[in-house]
């Protein structure tokens, strides 16, 4: 007879059992899991001002101010941000400089708020606010080697009014304001005797006015004034410590003014006997011993001046340059750079000021073509091991970017025209090609085992330090998010963006790293004296997926100036390399730009694009699309809302044109127009349905069974306009003095279907409209506090199809055509709520079937995005919800929303400066990919009804069959054990 199994076996394997179970309802999400699904990202923008801090020992850095309007320190060795301050917009920097080598000092707001910073850790030290008359060109000026007080004063010029500040607690030592009528102090400098400071201004356009100051108690030493013949444009250099150097506004000649004698003399001189070509800008800087750069559009020119006799040219690059400011080498000399482009190299050259026609250095260094032109320069010293003088300089280019050139090479870069992105769109990425070795499945299974093994130890806590290590860096590496190839959920994509510089860069939602960039020549050549051209990306061209044989591409449109008449520029790049496959520069301007839901048989989305005479033009050129268009034009309706002359208007397409010839030319009729009275309302924002959003269902079926079908109409248009009191700063107008009124139009017709007004209300307001509801915020001032109301609209006359033998017969209404003309019947339900935030930017979630919940994604005044559920903006909610009402899943009703510090989708990330918030749809359902931007990016997934339809990347695979395996062996084990024990009962 066999002996019965052993107890302890059986008991072994039910704890086995027990803990395998146990391990697997217990996994989550770790904290070493964190950032695997998003990624930020932190920019500081065009660096337009920089001062260097190069210590013997400690870190080294450089501070810099941008025209995103940052502060910030970064490592000279890396390029890395040490501290960063991003300052309110309606606070401009206007200059920094550095004192006593510690502090940090800015003058902002036109020349009347004066900072100190900390420059190790960023801290704001003492904060001084001075009274200035208007002002277009504050100066800041650090007195050095000052005998008169123990620390550097801070010398501040604007308007009229000069201040003396301390640098070490901001307390004003002196101020001084001239009487001279229309004075504008446009050059201040200290002079060899330090004691002493010199004061230039100019009155009105030809007077001009000089001040010798006591640099201790700003009393008037002296004043002049002389009437030069001319007008003065205001640029006004030091040209050596007695001449002054001034361009008039004709751009046409200099004066040469020596204003340290008795009386002021000067000498005219015509720029046309220097340089040859006079076109564009100019730009005067002194290099110090008597020299000056003369910057225009195409050259610059080193001039020498000889007294007041006259200037002569000493060297010209006629290449694209930039010039550094000049940086004391020794107590008689001084350096300068200038970087030129020679070929696909940039050239980085030092002069001293004591002899110019030599150079101290020499280097050409290789540079990535798409970053441009050299824009600025910053100059650097440092001391050699062999005690000699070495140089690095920070140069900005045309595409924003930083880069730090030493001995030759690149040093470090950084990629901070993505600090200013105009636009975004999105690309799917190839997909992947079949066929692969052997060699790499055996090695890619025996990494998966390995890797589903050290995961198990670290599920079971088993796992050693360096193998925790281990696992993170497999779950980095085997996420397979990094792929430069489309995945079945959809998660890989690249991100497209349009830079203010005019540059379009591809970025990998898995990690953020730059795929590709293209400074589009296009634009490059479109723009003229910095002005941004860009002005929206869209998709070009999106090719089936069963028909992969073409690239997808994008459409860039920009303009080639500032004007409303100026011509427009088309670029056609390819998606997934970045080359500009094709590049126009069209005949018409560019008002309005029209993406219409229509393709051509090559794939190619139709735009069409309004210019200034209200013609409306079709693209691309090819007769497919015209026909295409043709057949759907009588359809085709669009509308423009002109802020300017508070009028929106709505227009059908005519095949006359005013082009004769121009088949793609279309004439544009105006149907209706809506003018708001100006003394009443002013438009303040203007919203409509995304082109691309999914409606999952038309019928919302509510807690007792009943149906109410939405409106949704394409056409909606929803509008908002304050009182013109209102329209300021909150707390700029008196609550009785205020309003909002809120808007539901439909575009075709014009018909205003819903209205509503909100007295006492304040913007500025923000809002997203989505399949039949608005949601918009703003300020309430009798309540003191923000609000966020909602709009539901519903339609009425589909109503009676809620009868079940209706539908079964067939006598319904679902499928009759709709139309615009016929007056709908709608139903609207609304409600408003206290909101605790300023909100900087909305969007709402956008999914692949529109089935999943809708998720409110709010850009907060803290630079965070919260994610808030749409139940929450229920009209429908109400004190005390009915037991079918709770049933239905509506939330009571409360004066305010909720603010879950688990749903800021940021974490505790800031995206300072946010500008902007994008929804992707993934094709896996549950999931949105959400891309946030301003000076800094973030990218995360987001599930607002959690992942339903999927596992989770961290799923332990390994673990369910070690489960599995553990299961069958007990049912095996069981099974043997169950036939030993009848054969034994049996032969009882």
């Amino acid at each position: 007879m066999a002996a019965p199994p052993r107890r302890p076996l059986l008991v072994f394997l039910a704890g086995l059992l027990l803990v395998a179970s146990l391990a697997t309802l217990a996994e989550a999400i770790y904290e070493d899991q964190v950032g695997l699904a998003d990624w930020h990202q932190k920019y500081i923008g065009k660096v337009k001002q920089a001062v260097y801090h190069s210590q013997k020992s400690g870190r080294r850095r450089v501070v810099v101010l941008t025209e995103e309007n940052v502060l910030s320190s970064l490592d000279l060795r890396s390029g890395d941000i040490f501290w960063r301050h991003v300052i309110d917009k309606n606070d401009p920097l206007d200059q920094l400089s550095l004192s006593l080598g510690k502090y940090v000092i800015t003058l902002s707001s036109g020349g009347t708020i004066l900072r100190a910073w900390n420059l190790p850790d960023g801290q704001m030290i003492w904060e001084t606010n001075l009274q200035t008359s208007t002002a277009s060109d504050p100066q800041l000026l650090i007195m050095s080697n000052n005998k008169v007080a123990k620390d550097n004063l801070v010398l501040v010029s604007a308007g009229r009014w000069i201040y003396a500040v301390s640098s070490i607690d901001g307390a004003i030592s002196w101020e001084k304001e001239f009487s001279f009528d229309g004075l504008e102090i446009k050059q201040v400098f200290q002079s060899s005797e330090n004691d002493i400071v010199y004061a230039v201004g100019i009155s009105g356009s030809s007077k001009l006015a000089l001040y010798q100051l006591s640099a201790k108690t700003g009393e008037i030493l002296k004043d002049v004034q002389e009437s030069i013949p001319g007008e003065l444009c205001g640029e006004v250099v030091l040209g050596s410590d007695d001449v002054l150097v001034a361009l008039n506004k004709a751009r046409s000649s200099l004066f040469l003014i020596e204003f340290k004698s008795e009386r002021i003399s000067y000498n005219k001189v015509h720029l046309s006997d220097l340089v040859q070509d006079l076109s564009g800008t100019f730009k005067l800087q002194s290099l110090s011993n008597g020299i000056i750069a003369l910057q225009t559009s195409s050259a610059v020119s080193l001039l020498k001046l000889k007294g007041t006799d006259g200037l002569e040219v000493v060297q010209r690059f006629d290449q694209p340059a930039a010039l550094s400011d000049a940086l004391t080498i020794t107590e008689k000399d001084e350096a300068f750079a200038i970087v030129q482009h020679v070929g696909s190299q940039i050239e980085f050259l030092v002069k001293f000021t004591s002899d110019i026609s030599s150079e101290s250095i020499r280097e050409k260094v290789n540079i990535d073509q798409n970053r441009g032109n050299v824009e600025k320069v910053f100059l650097n010293s440092y001391i050699r091991t062999d005690k000699s003088h070495g140089f690095r300089a920070l140069v900005v280019m045309e595409d924003h970017s930083l880069l730090l050139i030493q001995q030759g090479e690149v040093v470090w870069s950084r990629e901070d025209g993505l600090a200013s992105i105009v636009d975004v769109t999105t690309s799917e990425l190839p997909v992947e090609k079949d066929g692969v070795s052997v060699a790499d499945v055996e090695h890619n299974l025996f990494e998966w085992l390995k890797g589903h093994m050290l995961k198990l130890k670290g599920t079971l806590m088993l796992a050693n330090a360096d193998e925790v290590a281990a696992i993170q860096a497999l779950r980095l590496k085997s996420s397979e998010k990094n792929k430069m190839t489309r995945d079945h959920n959809g998660f890989r994509k690249l991100l497209i963006v349009l830079t203010k510089a005019g540059k379009v860069i591809a970025l990998h939602t898995g990690d953020g790293r730059i795929v590709w960039s293209n400074l589009l020549p296009s634009l490059r050549a479109s723009r003229f004296g910095g002005i941004p051209s860009a002005l929206r990306i869209y998709q070009w061209q999106v090719p089936h997926h069963s028909v992969m044989r073409e690239n997808p591409s994008v459409l860039v449109v920009g303009k080639s100036g500032a004007e409303s008449s100026a011509p427009g520029v088309f670029s056609i790049l390819d998606s997934y390399s970045g080359e500009e496959l094709n590049s126009m520069k069209l005949d018409h301007s560019v008002v309005q730009i029209i993406p219409l839901t229509l393709k051509d048989s090559s794939e190619q989305r139709l735009h069409l694009i309004v210019d200034s005479n209200s013609n409306a033009h079709l693209y691309p050129k090819s007769p497919d699309a015209l026909d295409v268009f043709l057949h759907e034009m009588s359809n085709l309706y669009f509308y423009s809302v002109d802020i300017q002359t508070n009028v929106i208007r709505g227009y059908s397409l005519q095949k006359s044109c005013d082009i004769n010839g121009d088949e793609y030319c279309f004439g544009t009729k105006e149907l209706w127009s809506i003018i708001f009275p100006s003394d009443s309302e002013r438009i303040a924002i203007s919203e409509t349905r995304k082109m691309n959003e999914v409606v999952h269902t038309q019928a919302k079926t509510i807690g007792d069974h009943d149906v109410m079908y939405k409106y949704l109409s394409k056409n909606l248009v929803f509008v908002a306009t304050m009182s013109p009191k209102a329209a300021g700063d909150i707390g700029s107008a008196l609550p009785e003095e205020a309003s909002l009124v809120a808007y539901l139009i439909d575009a075709v017709t014009g018909r205003i279907l819903h209205r509503v007004t909100h007295h006492g209300a304040q913007g500025p307001v923000h809002a997203v409209l989505s399949e039949n509801w608005v949601v918009y915020h703003y300020f309430n001032l009798r309540a003191h506090r923000f609000e966020m109301a909602v709009i539901e609209i519903y339609d009425q006359s589909r109503a009676d199809n809620k009868d079940v033998m209706k539908l079964i017969l067939g006598k319904h209404n679902l499928s009759a055509p709709i139309t615009s003309y016929a007056r709908p019947e709608v139903v609207v339900k609304s409600q408003s709520y206290f909101f605790t935030h300023s909100v900087k930017a909305m969007a709402v979630t956008q999914t692949a079937k529109g089935i999943t919940s809708k998720q409110l994604l709010i850009g907060t005044i803290g630079d965070q995005v919260l994610a808030l559920d749409k139940r929450y903006l229920d009209p429908r909610r109400s004190a005390n919800p009915t037991q079918q009402e709770k049933e239905e899943g509506i939330i009571p009703l409360t004066d305010s929303l909720p603010i879950i510090p688990q749903s800021f989708v940021t974490h505790s990330h800031q995206v300072e400066a946010l500008r902007g918030i994008v929804s992707i749809p993934a094709k896996l359902e549950s999931t949105t990919l959400v891309f946030t931007y301003g000076v800094d990016l973030f990218y995360t997934q987001l599930a607002p009804s959690r992942t339903y339809d999927s596992l989770t990347d961290e799923f332990s695979y390994a673990l369910l069959l070690i489960t599995i395996a553990v299961l069958v062996a007990a049912i095996i084990a069981t099974w043997i054990w169950s036939e030993k024990k009848e054969l034994r009962d049996k032969w009882r």
